[in-house]
Parts: C-alpha cells; structure tokens; sequence
C-alpha cells in the first residue's frame, strides 16, 4: 500500500495556515506532483541551487541579493536553468519582494510561487519534515513484530501455526510487542526500514481461545514499544514443507524483499515439541553476529578445508 502522489496544491492546503503562505502565481501548476520517498526527501526543498533539479526552492535574503547584482544576462541564465530543472514551485520567505521576471516566468511555465513572511531557514526545515513523512513508501505486512534482543523481527506465516502464540511467549520471555496482525513498514532512509502499530490495533495481541489481550495493561509499558528497525523476517513453516523450504547448511543467507530492501529471512519448521521461542532467540543472535561480520558457517567450511589440507 504505497503514498499516493502529493501535488503542489496539497503542500499549499497543508501548510497554508503555518507558514503563512500566499500564492501570487503559477495557479495551473497546483497539480504538479513532488516525486521521491524518504531516501530523498532532504533535496526535494533548499536554497537557491541549479545542480539539483526538481526542488522546491526557496529564496531569501542571500538568493534575492545574489540574484539582483547578477548583470542581465547572467540573471537570464540563471533563472533559465533553474526553471529547466523543473521546481515543483519557488518560495519567497522573509516578506521580500519578488523579482518581476521570475513573477513573469512563473506565471508563463505555471510554476506555483508562494511568499511568506519566514525566515527561509525554517521554512526549509519545516518542509523537509513535511515532505520525509508524506513521501515516505509505506506498506501493510501480516504478521507480528516484535523487538527480540533489540532487533526489530517480523514473524510470518500460514494461519494457524501460533504466530501470535510466539509473540506472547516472547513478551513473557522479555520481549517487547510492537504490533500483531497488521503491521505498517515505512522505509525512511536509503538502508533502514521502521514499523509501527496501526493506532486501531495498538498494545493488542490476538490469542487463539484467549482473544485480544491488551498487553501494556497486562504485562506493563515495558512490553510494547512504538516503533523498530526491522532487520529479520522469522518465517513458520508447517513440518511437511521441512524439505521444500528449509537447507540444513544454506550456504547464503536467504532475503526478502521489503520496500525495495533486502531483509534477512530465517525460515523454522514447527513441530510438536520444538521450542519455537528459543529457536526465534537463537535465530536474533545469529543474526547479531552475522551484522558484526561473525559468519559461523563460513568459519566452520574453513576449518573443515584446513582439516582436509592438513594445515
């Protein structure tokens, strides 16, 4: 479930009252998209720049300065290749006035320009915030996350194989809860992948014969948590996928794609009397090590190579 695209139209509706905006020009261009995500939501707005095309930009005192004691010409090429690299819209802070030929080109190419009496410093702050969570790739993944050794875990799986199950024994092993069933994955930076708990289903955990259990209230504030990195996926299988889905010695690690992101995914078998939440730990761990450049597998086929060399 992906944002939908945010116009220049929506920004201005959003942030109308806060920053004090007024809109003199480019009134056709209200539909023009801000395109990007999370990864680059820091170079959608800044300061007067040609090198980054497709930013909002914004002028104060400096850029108006800089651009008034341009000779003509100079000032024609400046402007032209700024509006080459496609602004979604320009913004004069600080109360100042606009340069009648950026008014003109603005109105011509229905660039929407905007003033406001700010300072051009916060209203670039204010709208990179803006943009990183409106930008944001977002998606809705079934499952239960859990913060397991500090490690943000998704546990999947088929109906009925005691997902939610596992989250509670984790929670009574000291684990925390960050959300059951459904569970919002944002990817909020280049490498790094956050979930949270949809506000409907927060703190809950649901229970085959127990129901929906409120686990703040039952196991204290200590066992939920708002948000976590995700860095595992813990798949459950059915005993007889043993031998479709599961290597004994995979010789690389398995991944899942998120986001556009490749996630550790360990796969476990479930079966009567196996210790599912000491596998899922010891699984966390592994992990940790393997995060550190601790590889047991490829230290084990060394020694065994050693072994068969003789050295």
């Amino acid at each position: 479930m992906l944002q939908t695209p945010l116009t220049i139209q929506r920004l201005y509706d959003d942030n109308r009252e806060i920053l004090q905006l007024g809109w003199f020009a480019g009134f056709p261009g209200g539909e023009r998209q801000i395109s990007g995500d999370a990864v680059s939501a820091a170079d959608q707005v800044g300061h007067l720049n040609t090198i980054h095309p497709g930013r909002i930009q914004v002028f104060g005192h400096q850029e108006i300065n800089y651009y008034q004691r341009l000779k003509s010409l100079t000032r024609t090429h400046v402007i032209s290749e700024l509006i080459a690299g496609g602004p979604p819209a320009l913004i004069i802070a600080q109360g100042l006035e606009t340069p009648p030929d950026i008014l003109a080109i603005c109105d011509e190419k229905n660039i929407p320009l905007f003033s406001t009496p700010l300072p051009a410093a916060q209203v670039i702050d204010f709208l990179r915030v803006y943009l990183s969570k409106k930008l944001a790739q977002r998606i809705i993944m079934h499952g239960v996350f859990m913060d397991v050794l500090g490690v943000g875990v998704l546990i999947t799986g088929d109906s009925g194989l005691g997902k939610s199950e596992l989250g509670l024994e984790l929670i009574s092993r000291s684990h925390g809860l960050v959300a059951d069933d459904a569970v919002e994955f944002s990817r909020i930076a280049p490498n790094m992948i956050e979930g949270r708990c949809p506000p409907l289903l927060q703190n809950l955990l649901e229970v085959r014969g127990l129901g929906l259990l409120d686990i703040k209230a039952i196991f204290g504030e200590t066992a939920v948590r708002r948000k976590m990195r995700l860095k595992l996926i813990v798949h459950l299988v059915r005993r007889s996928a043993l031998e479709e889905e599961v290597e004994r010695l995979p010789f690389q690690f398995p991944t899942e794609e998120v986001l556009g992101l490749p996630v550790r995914k360990v796969v476990i078998p479930v079966a009567a009397g196996r210790n599912i939440a000491v596998l899922l730990e010891a699984a966390v761990r592994n992990t940790i090590l393997q995060l550190r450049g601790i590889d047991t597998l490829q230290e084990f086929m060394e020694r065994q190579r050693q072994a068969m060399s003789g050295d």
